[in-house]
């Protein structure tokens, strides 16, 4: 970005000043923009629904999958405990008997030891996963009592070696654990916890006979948290899986959203035509407002990055969902090096830190109501910067 960089924070200090005044802080208020309520104090979430969030929101993503294998207890509660205002509990894949766990992926060789287990060596297949040919072990050709037989480990052990020690202390949970964890911690804490599942591959497990949408739904209606202001956000990148999920029950939904040239396989499967960028017109994004609360886009849909890798200047996303009344988290910021805007990154080591503050401090100036991040420590620091700069 060369001098962009210098632009872009110069441009961006009156509305960081806004948001150093409206910032959630120590007895602070959220932020007023457009979608978001101006409710007061630290996890006023409790009894006030996805609007009473902070903004910007920090979000654990898939825990604090910076410091822990991701989608374990482990890595759920390291977030809370940091002080994450959302935490990612669960990318939900099912088993073969049916119940949902929490997993980055179905394929499960690269995040659980499965591959040490002799004993499920012949599970090892191939198969076209959103058109992808894929190969590796499945959840849903195991049972929920197999799967606890393994341990999850580090997804990325290049970038985080540091997360290798903990390989083995975990088993995979379940996302009814998860609702017991999230109702044990609100006991405990006397606040609301808040959890944002996503519904993964829901097309693909829909043509297994494995439709995650139902299974979701009763399981949200057994534990009392299938209703508005319940405090489990639930997200796809598929949006007729959150239609559906509109149907079946009445919680705070996102529509997650990858590149602009991408395609939701949903809509690959049906023969619909458009794009992401089609969805985030203003007409895309008042149809998404008609069924869904938010939306969950890739960083790169709220400032491009060049052919180098440098931030470039914001686009009107923000905005634009704002005035369709859509709150934005849009995903994921990380510390190391190899996934920070180019003139962020400070030397050359893969699992080095670069300026994940500077990082955070452009998305900030953007408007956003909130961030997935892999480091939530880091970015509650960030979010502290915006109060007391």
């Amino acid at each position: 970005m060369g001098t962009q960089k210098s632009n872009e924070q110069g441009n961006g200090t009156g509305r960081r000043a806004l948001l150093g005044a409206a910032v959630l802080g120590a007895g602070g208020a959220v932020l007023g923009l457009p979608g978001t309520a101006g409710a007061a104090g630290r996890g006023s979430g409790q009894g006030g629904g996805i609007r009473s969030l902070p903004v910007p929101a920090v979000i654990g993503h898939r825990g604090a999958s910076g410091h822990r294998p991701e989608h374990t207890l482990g890595s759920y509660q390291l977030a809370l405990d940091m002080g994450a205002d959302i935490v990612e509990a669960g990318d939900l894949v099912p088993t073969r008997d049916g119940h949902l766990v929490c997993r980055h992926e179905p394929e499960i060789g690269g995040t659980t030891d499965v591959a040490g287990h002799p004993e499920f060596a012949g599970r090892r297949t191939t198969k076209v996963l959103d058109g992808v040919p894929t190969t590796g072990w499945f959840t849903e050709d195991f049972t929920l009592a197999e799967l606890k037989t393994l341990r999850a480990t580090e997804r990325i052990p290049a970038n985080r070696p540091h997360n290798t020690l903990y390989d083995g202390r975990w088993e995979i949970p379940t996302f009814e654990e998860v609702l017991r964890w999230q109702d044990e911690q609100t006991r405990r804490r006397g606040k609301q916890v808040w959890i944002y599942p996503e519904l993964k591959h829901p097309t693909y497990f829909r043509a297994l006979g494995l439709p995650t949408e139902e299974r979701l739904a009763k399981l949200l209606r057994r534990y009392g948290k299938d209703r508005k202001n319940s405090p489990v956000i639930v997200q796809s990148f598929e949006p007729t899986s959150i239609r559906r999920m509109r149907e079946l029950v009445g919680n705070p939904l996102a529509v997650l959203l990858g590149g602009a040239g991408s395609r939701p396989w949903d809509f690959v499967a049906t023969g619909d035509p458009r794009t992401t960028a089609d969805l985030i017109t203003p007409e895309g994004l008042k149809e998404i407002a008609s069924y869904a609360q938010g939306i969950g886009p890739t960083l790169d849909l709220i400032i491009p990055r060049d052919a180098a890798g440098r931030l470039t200047a914001p686009t009107t996303l923000v905005r634009d969902a704002h005035r369709a009344g859509l709150i934005l988290h849009p995903y994921t910021l990380r510390n190391e090096n190899p996934f920070l805007p180019a003139e962020f990154r400070e030397g050359a080591d893969a699992d080095a830190y670069g300026d994940a503050f500077g990082a955070f401090r452009a998305y900030f100036a953007t408007g956003i109501d909130g961030i997935f991040t892999d480091h939530p420590d880091t970015g509650l620091l960030a979010r502290e910067d915006l109060v007391n700069g």
